[in-house]
This record gives C-alpha cells, structure tokens and sequence, in this order.
C-alpha cells in the first residue's frame, strides 16, 4: 500500500471488498484474486474513470466532490451511516466539536433514567463511558466494578467473556460504533486517546478495527450471565441526547419471563 493512503482510501478499500459482485448487477466471470469488487467495477458502478478511483483509493487524489462521492457510497452499497462517514472522511461534512458537557449528565437525564425500573439504563460519553446509571444498570454492570468504560470492560476485563455471552457481537458492534464516533468528533481526545490504548493493548479490538466498519448501537440483543441473578436477555434501544452532543441513553427491556424476574431479583 503507498505510503500517501489516507483514511478515505484505507476506507474505500476495506469497503470495497465486503460487496458481492454477484449483487451489483455486473457481468463477472473467471477467477477473482480479491474478494469483493475490483477497483475498475467501482470506478464504472460510480461513473468515474478507473484511474480517478484508483488515485482516491490511493490517496493521490484528495479533493474529490461530493458528487462523486455519493456515487461511490451508492457503487459499495454503503448504509447511512457508513456514507456519513465516507463524507467526513472526504472533508465533505464537518465533524462535531464537544465542549465541557460531553462527560456531564443533565440532572433532567438523571431523572429519566429512573424512570425505567424495570430497564437497564444508562448513559455513555462518546468514548463509551458510563456517565451515569440507574438502579438496574448499576447491578448488571456490578461485574466490572472499577472499570467504567465499556470498550476497556469488553477487551480488558477478565470477567467479560462470561458475563457477556455473545461477546464477539456486543464487541464487534462496540468497535464499529467507537469508529463512528472517531470520525465524528475528530478532535476528542478521549476517544482517540481509548483507541490508541486498545490498538497497543488488544489484539482482538485491532482485528475488529481493522476491518474499517462503521455502525451505530442502535437497537440491539444482549445476554448476561449476572453471577447472582444468571441469565438474563435484553432488548436494547439508544437515544442520542440532544442538548449533550455525543452522549447516548441506553435502554435495555428484559423479556419476559425468567429475564424479568432475574433482572427484578438484582434490585
């Protein structure tokens, strides 16, 4: 790889290679020394000349419109939230500045955790912090006491792989979203400053990192196995919080049944 590859071409790249081009419409044929698209497919699914890709790709070319480059989000079949991030990448869209809020929690917030108490609810910094919880959060995450951020419980703590049991999903979303939020508040040193320690530290985040996906937490399923009250599944869904740039609210419901009378067990 040149030495000029920018985090656009390194992305472009990475993304390129997910697609099947048996779904893109074009006549392929013979063997395939790369898996995914090659760079002349994406250069003709996007309508720009084979050597204009490659020179993005490869970080010759940096100034391209965004024009082209919603074409190429369009061509790789890029979600929402990897063509914003194809956009910030390219300096088509400004990143968000933080101020002193993003590690504060309202106290109006404070209050509306409480009113989940039969949810798990928390509140995380764009670092994956956990900011503040409510009763059943608090016993959930009981755990991994002394450890308030979640990127270093998933990859660092030794109880994490048993309490979680899907970890490789609840990891592998965990990363995608941090990648989201690096390039969305490019100039936070907490999440760059987290990313960097777990890239020196973690084999298993560098893995996750380097395959460049992005993706918001959005809903989600998690399991725990909690040492007092055992398994207990949730069903979560996030909210960013408006009036805190960065910050998300998780709520996680416990089914019903046997999840709601563990989860009830703990408070």
């Amino acid at each position: 790889m040149p030495d000029t590859v920018t985090p656009f071409g390194e992305f472009l790249r990475a993304s390129r290679a997910r697609v099947d081009p048996a779904n893109t419409g074009l006549i392929t044929g013979g063997s395939r020394r790369v898996s995914g698209l090659r760079r002349e497919e994406v250069a003709v699914l996007a309508g720009v000349s084979a050597d204009y890709y490659a020179r993005l790709e490869q970080g010759r070319e940096r100034n391209p419109s965004g024009q082209v480059v919603a074409a190429i989000g369009r061509a790789l079949a890029l979600d929402a939230d990897a063509r914003a991030h194809l956009f910030r990448l390219a300096g088509l869209a400004p990143g968000m500045a933080l101020d002193e809020s993003r590690d504060r929690v309202h106290p109006s917030l404070r209050d509306l955790l409480d009113a989940f108490p039969a949810a798990a609810a928390y509140v995380l910094s764009p670092a994956f912090d956990v900011l503040a919880t409510n009763p059943l959060a608090t016993a959930l995450l009981s755990p991994f006491t002394g450890t308030n951020n979640m990127v270093r419980v998933l990859f660092s703590h030794p109880a994490a792989r048993s309490v979680f049991v899907e970890w490789t999903t609840v990891a592998t979303a965990t990363v995608h979203a941090l990648r989201l939020n690096a390039g969305t508040y490019p100039d936070d040193p907490a999440v760059h400053s987290l990313i960097k320690e777990m890239l020196a530290t973690s084999q298993q985040f560098q893995a996750i990192w380097r395959d460049q996906t992005v993706g918001s937490l959005s809903r989600a399923y998690k399991v725990f196995v909690h040492p007092r009250a055992g398994r207990i599944e949730l069903t979560y869904q996030t909210f960013d919080v408006r009036d805190a740039p960065g910050q998300q609210l998780l709520v996680g419901t416990p089914t019903p049944g046997a999840s709601a009378d563990a989860a009830a067990y703990l408070l």
